[in-house]
């Protein structure tokens, strides 16, 4: 069986979008949390995964005796390995158009990611709040992320970005999430998506889990002293 190494539900962004596509797509797999001690060379999670992914990151993998990591191949890995399932979308512009912003947030979004981690636990609409006037950054991104979910909604007559859903769903379902935790300004018709979203079986089994962690870490909370 596959086995899928995550981090911690309440915050690991990345681990969120494989687990949610292999959940919602119904790919079996075991899931092992890789608990976020420190990323220290010396840190039990750099520890457990010395030997298995050079990058030392999650998410991970674990295929038998092949090791497949960051998101984006793993998705491919997956798209491949279980063609029945549609991960992207049939048509070819579709699925260029899918994969293209996809490899934005990839690689995009950092005012986004950096003054609104996820957390999933957290309500922090009056520091979202604050990040909302003090950062035109996050103002940017956002403004890019409705107008490319207000298109493809637009475009495709489903309740998700290519009807169906897809890996790019699994992909912006962590941004849902942030967007929800601070608590910021969206159009109407982003609002509904990104409820749709959450309400996926695949989301809502993530968010449960993070839910029952119950596990502060003050290095990924600057900006609370307790939970």
């Amino acid at each position: 069986m596959l086995k899928l190494l995550i981090g911690n539900k309440n915050y690991s962004s990345w681990s969120m979008r494989p687990w949610v596509l292999m959940t919602q797509a119904g790919i079996p797999f075991e899931d092992v949390m890789v608990r976020f001690d420190s990323f220290a060379p010396d840190s039990q999670f750099k520890t457990t995964l010395r030997g298995l992914n050079p990058a030392g990151k999650v998410p991970l993998l674990l295929d038998g005796e092949l090791a497949v990591w960051d998101t984006l191949a793993i998705a491919e890995y997956l798209a491949e390995q279980f063609p029945d399932k549609q991960l992207w979308p049939r048509a070819i512009a579709a699925r260029a158009r899918a994969r293209s912003i996809c490899a934005e947030m990839h690689a995009g979004f950092s005012a986004l990611r950096s003054h609104c981690p996820m957390n999933i636990e957290a309500d922090l609409a009056a520091q979202g709040a604050l990040i909302w006037r003090d950062q035109p950054g996050v103002r940017a991104d956002v403004a890019r992320l409705c107008a490319m979910w207000s298109e493809l909604l637009a475009q495709h007559s489903g309740p998700l970005l290519f009807d169906h859903f897809t890996v790019a769903d699994a992909y912006f379902a962590p941004v849902c999430t942030r967007l929800r935790t601070y608590a910021l300004p969206m159009p109407p018709q982003v609002v509904a998506y990104v409820g749709r979203v959450l309400a996926l079986a695949g989301v809502r089994a993530w968010v449960e889990g993070a839910l029952r962690e119950n596990d502060f870490l003050d290095f990924e909370e600057p900006y609370r002293l307790s939970r």
